[in-house]
């Protein structure tokens, strides 16, 4: 009879039975799952690669080589990163309508999934500078614009106008506009320098002073009233000169013809 009631379970021992199960389930999970989700991340990758030289064997090839190793037509794109791709394709430069001394901005043709696919593809080229995420270049601190502001006037205003509406350069170039560009776009432009823009990497300018600049360019350009009056197209001393000489020079020309049509000698005559 004592050893029946020996060999009786405890009333705790199913309960550690599951307890354990549950425990060996759990670790069976942990060291999985993991594997499983860097398989799926690395067939999605694949895929979209794919796409992505699909998409370039029928847009771009022919400049950029059916490689991507550029040609007569078009530099080559090895090594250039997906923050390349995404600008120039983004606004509409890429694919370029014609050659000519500058390409110009315009609506783009491919939709964002198909602009991440041709990054995709570009990217598995060489190694280049990464599309940035939103936090990168969206700023919540109202300090950013006048730090901004210094850096802007110090770095950009030279070609682009201290106010972002942009200017000519030599040989029918020119820097374009920053107005309605978007935050990710200028963000991108500052990393890869295209065209005649020089590049910003984050060992010469921070992420956090690349996040400053983009941040006083949309507070300047954006649509709100201008708090000094009427801008002139903010294109600085040449509007304001000309709307002096123009309008400041023949008022006085008026008023004095004005005067002299009514003195009393211009009277008796």
């Amino acid at each position: 009879m004592k050893k029946l009631s020996a060999r009786r379970r405890h009333p705790l021992a199913a309960l550690v039975v599951l307890l354990l199960a549950l425990a060996a389930t759990g670790g069976l999970y942990a060291a999985f799952a993991p594997a499983d989700k860097a398989q799926a991340d690395v067939a999605a990758q694949s895929l979209a690669i794919d796409e992505g030289k699909r998409l370039f064997a029928v847009g771009c090839s022919s400049c950029h080589g059916i490689n991507g190793q550029g040609g007569s037509e078009g530099p080559s794109l090895v090594g250039v990163g997906s923050a390349a791709v995404d600008f120039q394709v983004g606004t509409g430069r890429m694919p370029a309508q014609q050659p000519g001394a500058q390409v110009p901005r315009k609506p783009k043709i491919y939709t964002q999934g198909e602009i991440d696919q041709l990054a995709a593809y570009i990217s598995s080229l060489g190694p280049g500078p990464i599309a940035p995420k939103p936090e990168q270049y969206n700023s919540t601190n109202p300090d950013d614009i006048s730090k901004g502001g210094e850096l802007f006037r110090t770095n950009c205003a030279q070609c682009h106008n201290f106010a972002g509406q942009g200017g000519a350069l030599t040989k029918g170039k020119y820097a374009p506009s920053l107005e309605g560009v978007d935050a990710k776009h200028i963000y991108e432009a500052m990393q890869t320098g295209p065209q005649n823009m020089p590049s910003f990497p984050d060992s010469t300018m921070p992420e956090e002073q690349k996040k400053q600049i983009v941040a006083f360019v949309r507070h300047t350009t954006n649509d709100e009233p201008n708090p000094g009056g009427l801008t002139l197209g903010s294109l600085g001393p040449v509007t304001e000169g000309l709307f002096g000489w123009i309008f400041g020079l023949g008022t006085l020309i008026a008023v004095a013809i004005w005067v002299a049509a009514h003195t009393t000698k211009a009277k008796k005559s």
